[in-house]
């Protein structure tokens, strides 16, 4: 297989599963695993595309983003918590990512950690849909802060491949009372400044392995770049859709159904 059907194949697998709680990063590594890549060649790769996914949050949400940047210039607020929220939740992530960047590279090299974190994640997610009311907190600004903390704290499991960041930071949200929208929204935006962080912590640590020509090249980053831009905007949509008719009970069932599939393959 080429490098650029792998990029395309990658760039897809990343698309559809950034912002549903089931772990893109634990699909890129299973799909490596599973089609013979060189996991250490795509590592930078699987990072860095999961800009294009984000990429996509910003252009379907564009509207917010400048509501609020408007509204930041008049102190509006409103907007200033929504500033505030996000980077309060995103400082417990930022901190453990510099301190267990090592820790964290080991586990990403695990398929079989990541298909035994889906499987967990999946009854979790079962259980929480289950046991928990939805909340009534409305509005990425309205949250509390004492749950903006819970929240961003809940999201460090995250960096565990397989648990999935969305998956934490939607059903942390969910289990702190807020409704369902709003706990997917927070999500997505809280991931613009999750992963812009990791992208950049990972080019700088692969450095040299970009300069002795060890690593997937620009040519294939951009490549997956595009395609996971393009697939997760449609991908968003129906999430949302999704979630308000069926909640997350679906992405529960799926995670244990693949995790189990994976686990199978891997070990036989």
């Amino acid at each position: 297989m080429s490098d650029i059907i792998a990029a395309i194949i990658l760039g897809i697998v990343e698309g559809v599963t950034e912002f549903i709680p089931v772990s893109s990063t634990g699909h890129l590594i299973l799909a490596s695993a599973l089609l013979k890549y060189d996991p250490a060649y795509w590592a930078l790769f699987n990072i860095v595309i999961q800009l294009g996914a984000i990429l996509a949050i910003v252009v379907l949400y564009w509207r917010t983003f400048w509501a609020v940047g408007m509204g930041l210039l008049r102190f509006d607020p409103t907007s200033v918590r929504f500033v505030r929220n996000l980077l309060v939740a995103f400082i417990p992530a930022a901190v453990l990512g510099v301190l267990l960047h090592k820790q964290i590279e080991a586990l990403l090299g695990s398929p079989i950690t990541v298909a035994v974190a889906l499987i967990v994640g999946g009854f979790a997610i079962l259980g929480i849909e289950r046991f928990v009311r939805e909340g009534n907190v409305k509005g990425v600004a309205d949250i509390p802060l004492p749950k903006v903390v819970g929240i961003g704290l809940i999201q460090c499991l995250a960096m565990v491949p397989g648990v999935s960041r969305s998956g934490a930071t939607i059903l942390g949200a969910l289990s702190l009372g807020v409704e369902r929208r709003t706990a997917a929204e927070f999500s997505f935006f809280l991931a613009i400044p999750t992963m812009l962080g990791a992208t950049v912590l990972e080019l700088v640590s692969k450095r040299h392995e970009l300069a002795a020509g060890n690593t997937v090249g620009f040519g294939l980053i951009a490549i997956g770049f595009v395609v996971a831009f393009l697939v997760a905007l449609i991908v968003v949509r129906w999430f949302v859709g999704l979630v308000g008719r069926t909640g997350f009970s679906p992405f529960g069932w799926y995670r244990i159904g693949v995790g189990a599939i994976a686990l199978f393959l891997l070990l036989k």
